[in-house]
């Protein structure tokens, strides 16, 4: 018979999956690395249909706060496969791993589009599968807008936080990116661009082309580099 200890811990890793969708807490966690997942939806100030898969904001700023705290997580490597989703939420945590102190590479599988290229390129180094693909493209509001000046001067502030962010932290230039995003004749009824795989890369959105093992590898290098800076001082 399993005792209190067990029982407990059980409760714990069953409470863990079912909030975040992960069988391990950064505070427990005995690998140098933590591995986080946006998958899904990103979820913000409005609650999304129980069928969504979705990822909530609220529970992944906790976790970040937390491994940034944590000495036995020596660096981060976050997951991407996300349509997009609340724009505000987004960036609130892709602002989070820019300023963390904690080595972070992202990987996006499947798919990083619209608020997802801001997360990718917010990590320290980012990587892209080869049969991933991206979407950039304006901001959307969905349901009913009020069509007044002050909807178009909000939309515009936030399309140039957007903008700004992903042109300071990764290779891309503002005049391209706007070109990709403005784009027309790609998307079906649509503006924007689809880039699959080295496309990213070659627009300098992505650092590298690879997989988890590309990942693990560029994330041991900064850890090292990391504690050398650290020993040298």
């Amino acid at each position: 018979m399993p005792n209190e200890d067990e029982l407990t811990g059980q409760e714990t890793t069953l409470q863990t999956i079912k909030q975040l969708g992960q069988t391990e807490v950064p505070d427990d966690n005995v690998l140098p690395f933590h591995c986080l997942t946006i998958i899904g939806q990103i979820e913000g100030h409005v609650v999304l249909p129980p069928r969504n898969k979705t990822t909530k904001y609220e529970h992944v700023i906790p976790q970040l706060v937390a491994i940034e705290q944590n000495p036995k997580i020596k660096g981060l490597l976050v997951v991407l496969n996300t349509v997009g989703g609340d724009i505000e939420a987004g960036l609130a945590i892709a602002e989070m791993l820019k300023s963390m102190n904690t080595p972070t590479v992202s990987l996006v599988l499947g798919g990083g589009h619209s608020i997802g290229a801001p997360i990718a390129v917010a990590a320290d180094y980012s990587i892209i599968s080869e049969t991933a693909t991206m979407t950039i493209h304006p901001i959307r509001l969905t349901g009913l807008v009020i069509g007044v000046p002050q909807t178009y001067e909000y939309l515009d502030k936030m399309q140039d936080r957007v903008i700004r962010f992903i042109v300071q932290h990764s290779r891309v230039s503002k005049d391209s990116l706007r070109e990709m995003m403005f784009r027309t004749g790609e998307l079906v009824r649509d503006v924007g661009t689809v880039l699959v795989g080295e496309e990213a890369v070659q627009v300098g959105l992505i650092n590298e082309v690879g997989g988890v093992g590309v990942a693990i590898n560029r994330l041991s290098q900064l850890v090292a580099q990391r504690e050398q800076s650290k020993g040298g001082q």
